[in-house]
């Protein structure tokens, strides 16, 4: 298994336009916690980009890939981008690479 990332990059007014499609991206996102994917998400404190984080355990970078494309926030226009990138883990009990 391996950790990867996914960003998603927001416009200024993303809560506004967050707000009708708030309780499917967090049932989309249950959804794949309940399958033991996505291990944690959120959104940056700071605002200056609005910046979202999401750390998934997999073998691929699919299963991120995927979560982005359904995800109702980006079929509805609350991310103006997403990327993922994996990250080798090596330090602490989640770590998934042992240093």
């Amino acid at each position: 298994m391996k950790h990867f990332v996914l960003f998603y990059d927001y416009p200024a007014d993303f809560r506004e336009r967050r707000a009708l499609h708030r309780a499917m991206h967090l049932e989309h996102a249950k959804g794949s916690v309940a399958r033991d994917e996505l291990q944690l998400g959120g959104a940056f404190a700071e605002d200056d980009p609005p910046l979202g984080m999401f750390l998934f355990k997999a073998e691929t970078p699919q299963i991120a890939e995927d979560f982005a494309r359904v995800d109702p926030y980006v079929l509805n226009g609350v991310v103006k981008s997403w990327r993922v990138r994996e990250w080798v883990t090596v330090v602490g009990e989640s770590a998934l690479t042992k240093a």
